[in-house]
């Protein structure tokens, strides 16, 4: 089965659907995204996917006339065991040094905060959102970021005006570009969350110093057509998602967890979609 996969993943097309599945994940996406965001022919991007399914390295579900896809942690695992263990022998100085610090516990060695960086495509209301949010909950903790992979000149106006009506500071808050946090001088990160489907899509250069990541994609609001009432509604769902889920992370027992129980916990809170009002 080793091979198997393996010469799945040899395919350069085929490798880039498993790799936009792991951006993604714990999301299930739809065939048809998946074509559209690679490229692919939907006949092509049916047949990558069928050989990743039918080697186990993806599952497949289907919700009314959607198919959907999402990555299968455990076959993924099996492949990194099966280097490691049976045709490496288990050698630890295979592993980059940098590797040990991922089974560590994430609490940092001294007293500085947690860097958190939240990115979606425009940096004008989810990120913005998760800035905001987290900051207020807990500044004494964290030092909070956002950031564009291609960002607006302006701040949503919707965004904001519920942002200030909610009572946040947002004197802070600018539109930025992640390549403002990719510099040798820019904070080193220790949280990357992706807010949208489309920045998780796209393939962005390795973050220096292993942060942990993980995919929290809420709709875009700024999207919906209708009414000025229909519209503010549409904000206030995203931003009660958006309160829930960062909500959740300020309140992990951080010191308690390693890496692998961290991302775990991530992951869950990634899953969550209720936009209850706050």
């Amino acid at each position: 089965m080793l091979i198997t996969r393996l010469s799945a993943l040899s395919h350069t097309q085929r490798m880039a659907v498993f790799k936009l599945l792991m951006r993604r994940f714990p999301d299930a996406v739809p065939a048809g995204e998946i074509a559209d965001v690679l490229g692919f022919k939907p006949s092509t991007a049916s047949a990558y996917l069928a050989t990743l399914t039918q080697v186990g390295l993806i599952s497949q579900r289907r919700e009314a006339t959607w198919l959907r896809y999402t990555v299968n942690l455990e076959a993924a695992r099996d492949i990194v065991a099966g280097l490691f263990q049976d045709c490496c022998q288990g050698r630890a100085d295979l592993c980059p040094p940098s590797f040990s610090d991922l089974i560590g516990n994430i609490h940092p060695a001294t007293d500085r905060k947690f860097n958190v960086l939240f990115v979606c495509t425009g940096n004008s209301a989810r990120s913005i959102f998760a800035e905001a949010i987290l900051r207020d909950l807990a500044a004494d903790r964290f030092d909070v970021y956002s950031a564009g992979t291609a960002p607006q000149s302006d701040l949503n106006p919707f965004a904001l005006e519920m942002l200030v009506v909610k009572g946040y500071d947002v004197s802070t808050l600018r539109s930025k570009t992640i390549a403002e946090f990719q510099s040798a001088q820019a904070p080193r990160m220790d949280f990357i969350f992706t807010v949208c489907d489309r920045a998780a899509n796209e393939e962005c250069p390795t973050w220096p110093g292993q942060p942990v990541s993980a995919h929290w994609g809420m709709p875009d609001p700024a999207k919906v057509q209708g009414n000025v009432a229909e519209r503010q509604l549409a904000f206030q769902q995203v931003y009660g998602a958006a309160h829930n889920r960062v909500s959740a992370f300020a309140a992990l027992p951080f010191h308690a967890l390693n890496r692998v129980s961290l991302q775990k916990a991530l992951d869950e809170i990634g899953r969550k979609t209720s936009t209850q009002d706050h």
